[in-house]
């Protein structure tokens, strides 16, 4: 999986993304000090905002681009260059969140099988990804 991504394009216009994941971090409930994964974080926004409520955030993404961006962007925080299909983390993490990525991992079980083997037991799963047809409305209104 080898994307290339002009990040600032992406931030631009793109924002959109972030914005529409904002309310999977009320689905999520991050609380102070639990270890949560941003699975998929590109430039990192989403994942400041969980770090926000005090949770302990590290983002992954498999695109130096972002993660290069994510950094620079919110050097306070942790992002790793890693392909969500055969990462794991070092150590069990209480959620793992991924907002629109995970339709780019094609290796579905490889994708669940990293996020199953990185969450703790009882930990919690909250994503959103694209699906044929879910965003026909938005890019329709932009011809």
């Amino acid at each position: 999986m080898n994307h290339q991504w002009n990040t600032g394009i992406y931030d631009a216009d793109m924002a959109f993304v972030s914005q529409f994941g904002e309310s999977l971090i009320e689905l999520l409930r991050p609380q102070p000090g639990e270890q949560i994964m941003d699975w998929g974080c590109g430039t990192g926004d989403l994942a400041a905002a969980i770090a926000a409520r005090g949770a302990i955030i590290t983002g992954i993404d498999a695109s130096d681009e972002m993660i290069q961006t994510a950094r620079d962007k919110h050097p306070q925080l942790n992002f790793i260059l890693a392909d969500g299909q055969n990462y794991t983390a070092e150590q069990p993490v209480d959620a793992v969140f991924s907002n629109a990525a995970l339709h780019w991992l094609t290796d579905a079980n490889g994708a669940a099988a990293s996020i199953a083997a990185s969450l703790r037991t009882g930990g919690r799963f909250v994503a959103e990804f694209g699906g044929l047809g879910n965003m026909h409305h938005y890019w329709n209104s932009m011809d």
